[in-house]
């Protein structure tokens, strides 16, 4: 199986990943309101979480899957890379047993209770969970509240056009 993290840059041992976000929310996109506000798969209501993921395309899938109408790929977005030391990532597996209904929708709440279980006690800076979209690849969640979210390089967001006829 090829993994794209960790790498090497500059010397140091990082892990990459990639958010697509709306071109108005590109300022926000790494204070975890919106999983705060709605919840997502890894975390419940209440819980400022920033989703990202280890590769643009699984960026973009996982912003597909999302879409409540084929008209919003029209939208304006922005892609954000991301990187982090690779001792700030935990790796869900190493650390807890992935629950037989992770990938179940709507979301199982065992898996919110893992998300929130690392979130409360601050286990890291970032936890790398699979993703249910494409399984074998990888979702990194960001606590933005975490002493160590001071070394996550947020990196210059960049125009992202969705092909239209993903609409099809």
């Amino acid at each position: 199986m090829v993994m794209t993290y960790p790498r090497i840059i500059q010397g140091r041992l990082v892990t990459v990943g990639y958010r697509i976000v709306q071109e108005s929310l590109a300022r926000s996109a790494f204070d975890g309101e919106g999983a705060r506000r709605y919840g997502g798969r890894w975390n419940s209501s209440g819980r400022s979480v920033v989703y990202t993921a280890e590769s643009r395309a699984l960026a973009a899938l996982e912003i597909l899957v999302h879409l409540s109408s084929s008209r919003l790929l029209g939208e304006r977005y922005r892609i954000i890379p991301v990187q982090f030391p690779d001792e700030l990532v935990l790796r869900l597996e190493d650390k807890f047993a992935l629950p037989k209904d992770w990938l179940e929708q709507p979301v199982a709440a065992s898996t919110q209770r893992l998300g929130d279980d690392w979130f409360a006690r601050r286990w890291s800076c970032v936890l790398s969970v699979p993703s249910a979209v494409m399984t074998l690849e990888r979702n990194f969640l960001l606590n933005p509240l975490h002493p160590d979210f001071n070394q996550v390089e947020i990196g210059k967001p960049e125009r992202f056009s969705f092909d239209l006829r993903l609409a099809h």
